[in-house]
């Protein structure tokens, strides 16, 4: 059958062809494409070429589902390929097996086996909060994507919205976590590039405030714990307050505390954190806090009201326990004290009043869990530093009863541990 102008073919050539159904008659249309009629009587697109020396057969597609123009951008494209020393075959093939990664590695998909990894080195708590984070700040806007089609502006945009809260800790944070999740999947060749490290431009630079923040007279702490029980704050987050006051221990251990750490009822009461979560995991016992009488007294309370089982803090909100934004939040909101105490302030405030008050440095070190640099000290543990630790913690619950009970209420004091 004859073709178009120049040799080349017309749709009304192809259509005529085509409704012949010819098995296996040919029309060719140059440059290695032609239309070809299979045993089935169907019409399919075929180019023709060489490389390295061996003839081979792409397939384009039916007609006339792909027309004629169709096709000849087909063409053009594999003579592209050639001219790279490509074979289109394999490069369609190599296409489809990105395109089905891309389908199948989605942010989403990809952060959720970088937090598994994760959750071998990280503390229960921070990673619960991890996870909560992604959930709520990051799959709505980035999940469903596939991971290598990610741009910066795309993250940038979710950082963004995130510091919007103005929680610039938070949205610091979360942007750490993201970089992991590209490195991981860079790592796995899933992507090219990491597009989470322009992001970090679009966010103020933390001011370099040192140590935490932290009051360091038992006058002022009084009265933050005055003032913790008349606030507007759920039962839970009172609670943990407390805890956290009279332990000193992190809030990360705080809020993830199980009952059955807990042994209230022995001669010395004591809660053992086990070692897997505690922020040091190499050391071979787990971390033991001798527990005053005040706190003791409180948490048999607790214990009446809620039980003896799971989680001492429940989160109200259907989750396993409370979040430390919680804690966090009524110090800063609803405390008004953003800049002067913060809940791991506490560990400041124990470690220089305690200090100041003639206890031994390598029992307050101990207590706090602290990296040491006499670790033979560690030996003693469950010995005489542990009776010291005693001493050291039933002093302290005894101070802040007194200072909490205290009738003047001083002004607070911005300093910082």
């Amino acid at each position: 059958m004859p073709g178009g102008i120049g040799g080349r073919l017309t749709d009304k050539a192809c259509k005529a062809f085509a409704a012949q159904k010819a098995h296996g008659k040919k029309l060719s249309d140059g440059g290695g494409l032609y239309l070809f009629i299979t045993p089935a009587g169907s019409a399919v697109w075929r180019i023709k070429y060489r490389i390295d020396g061996k003839e081979k057969t792409y397939s384009v597609g039916s007609y006339p589902a792909i027309s004629l123009a169709v096709a000849r951008t087909d063409l053009a494209e594999v003579k592209a390929l050639l001219r790279e020393n490509k074979d289109p075959v394999t490069q369609r093939r190599i296409n489809r097996a990105e395109s089905r990664s891309a389908s199948e590695n989605t942010f989403e998909t990809v952060a959720t086996q970088w937090l598994t990894m994760k959750q071998r080195e990280w503390s229960a708590g921070h990673f619960a909060r991890s996870a909560r984070a992604f959930e709520r700040d990051i799959y709505p806007l980035l999940g469903k994507l596939p991971i290598a089609s990610i741009t910066p502006a795309i993250i940038a945009k979710a950082i963004e919205d995130i510091h919007k809260r103005d929680v610039l800790e938070t949205a610091t944070r979360i942007l750490q976590h993201i970089n992991g999740v590209f490195r991981y999947a860079q790592a796995k060749g899933l992507c090219r590039d990491n597009p989470a490290l322009p992001a970090r431009e679009i966010l103020p630079r933390k001011k370099d405030s040192g140590r935490m923040p932290a009051l360091l007279d038992f006058a002022s702490l009084g009265d933050v714990l005055r003032r913790a029980d008349m606030a507007r704050t759920s039962p839970s987050v009172r609670m943990a307050h407390r805890l956290c006051a009279f332990t000193a221990a992190r809030i990360d251990n705080i809020i993830t505390a199980e009952w059955k750490e807990f042994d209230l009822d022995s001669e010395q009461p004591i809660w053992t954190i086990p070692r897997t979560k505690m922020k040091v995991k190499s050391r071979f016992i787990d971390h033991r806090i001798p527990l005053s009488d005040e706190i003791t007294s409180e948490l048999k309370q607790w214990q009446a009201i809620y039980g003896k089982q799971g989680f001492l803090f429940p989160s109200p909100t259907g989750g396993k326990h409370i979040g430390c934004e919680s804690i966090e939040k009524m110090y800063r909101v609803t405390l008004q004290l953003k800049g002067i105490h913060v809940p791991h302030g506490w560990r400041s405030s124990f470690s220089t009043l305690a200090k100041d008050n003639n206890f031994e440095r390598d029992v307050i070190e101990l207590a706090l869990d602290h990296a040491h640099d006499n670790e033979v000290a560690r030996a003693y543990d469950r010995g005489e530093r542990f009776e010291k630790r005693i001493q050291l913690y039933d002093w302290w619950g005894k101070q802040l009863a007194a200072a909490q009970h205290g009738a003047t209420v001083i002004p607070m004091k911005n300093k910082t541990a």
